[in-house]
């Protein structure tokens, strides 16, 4: 059991975590007002989706990116008499800045999200693991994103989030809380854990869609993408592609993931779909240049953290299920094949499944 000078360290955290999900959710709710549905059918308060990754979903595994969980509001659609509206028109401004797509028709969003991830080694069973394996790692984060659809052909999306790495993110209590609540072993080995440490990623991504109607309302299209993301905790550039064969496939550009990975976003739009009910299977694959992860490279600012030698390209392989009903409620599945990810990882791989919920408020 800890102490009662070790829980009251883990205070300050979370008021840290909240207060930064508040400040957020005080910026972007007021917009959510501004637009709303027909006063018959209620006020829009915008879109809720959960997602939960984990190895063990798939495969008896406990190692490496073992677990994932994130919540994401979705704003309603912002109103151009909206003062929220002007940091879309901000960022619009240059030739090649972010959200300048053209077109005749817009549509954008803001997203808050609040996350935890848990990192751990293969030897989970040793109180001391060996220091050319995974070092643990949680990782807990609130955000803010911004989100445009341009004619339904292009996205944008560009995302902040900022939290705490370390104990003070509470991998620990998650992982072995749990484990005890199932039975199952407690990982031994959390005293090794990177140091506590803030820190901040800003991501940008811009997705295409090539949509071709094929028969009875069904249709296949692909969607690449191109981004980037920087900061002390992950900094990479990356590339990728989602297939996709269904019905409704122009409500969103994919099931939304928790970065890194191939990913989608929480944005969904229920008026573009061709009848109340939409689905789709796909598959997507992601290739990344990796040049900072604070998981493997160990701490920014300390020298006697753990850390192992990090693969400079890694790539991600998914392939998934959604099913969604109008603005009612959507539901994903997906597994995820991950190259190695630092050099004397034992296997080839990493393999997790993924489920997301979300419905609308």
């Amino acid at each position: 059991m800890k102490s009662v000078s070790s829980k009251v360290q883990l205070r300050p955290a979370r008021r840290a975590a909240l207060g930064f999900g508040l400040v957020c959710l005080a910026l972007a709710a007021p917009a959510a007002a501004q637009e709303g549905k027909d006063p018959a059918e209620g006020t829009d308060w915008g879109r809720l989706t959960i997602i939960e990754e984990n190895d063990s979903i798939l495969l008896d595994d406990d190692r490496y990116y073992t677990q994932g969980a994130q919540f994401t509001w979705l704003s309603p659609s912002i109103g151009a008499d909206t003062g929220f509206y002007e940091p879309f028109e901000w960022l619009a401004g240059g030739v090649f800045a972010p959200f300048n797509s053209g077109g005749q028709w817009r549509q954008r969003h803001y997203e808050i999200l609040l996350g935890q991830q848990i990192f751990t080694p293969e030897a989970t069973h040793l109180a001391n693991p060996p220091e050319d394996d995974r070092p643990y790692g949680g990782w807990l984060y609130a955000g803010i994103g911004m989100i445009q659809d341009t004619d339904h052909r292009e996205l944008d999306h560009l995302e902040i989030v900022g939290g705490i790495i370390g104990e003070h993110s509470m991998g620990r209590n998650a992982q072995n809380d749990w484990h005890q609540f199932i039975g199952v072993d407690e990982a031994q080995g959390w005293d090794h854990q990177i140091h506590s440490e803030p820190g901040i990623m800003i991501s940008y991504e811009r997705k295409w869609r090539f949509n071709q109607p094929l028969f009875w309302g069904q249709e296949i299209e692909a969607i690449p993408e191109l981004g980037a993301t920087v900061g002390n905790v992950m900094t990479y550039g990356e590339t990728g592609i989602s297939l996709r064969f269904g019905q409704g496939l122009k409500a969103d550009y994919g099931q939304q993931r928790m970065r890194p990975s191939t990913s989608g976003t929480s944005y969904f739009n229920s008026e573009a779909m061709t009848s109340p009910f939409g689905y789709y299977i796909y598959v997507a694959a992601q290739g990344r240049a990796v040049g900072r992860n604070i998981f493997l490279d160990g701490n920014t600012f300390r020298d006697d953290s753990r850390s192992v030698d990090k693969e400079p390209l890694v790539g991600d392989l998914s392939a998934g299920v959604a099913l969604f009903w109008t603005d009612n409620f959507r539901m994903d599945a997906s597994a995820t094949y991950r190259t190695k990810e630092f050099e004397g990882q034992d296997g080839d791989r990493v393999i997790f499944g993924g489920f997301n919920i979300s419905f609308g408020l």
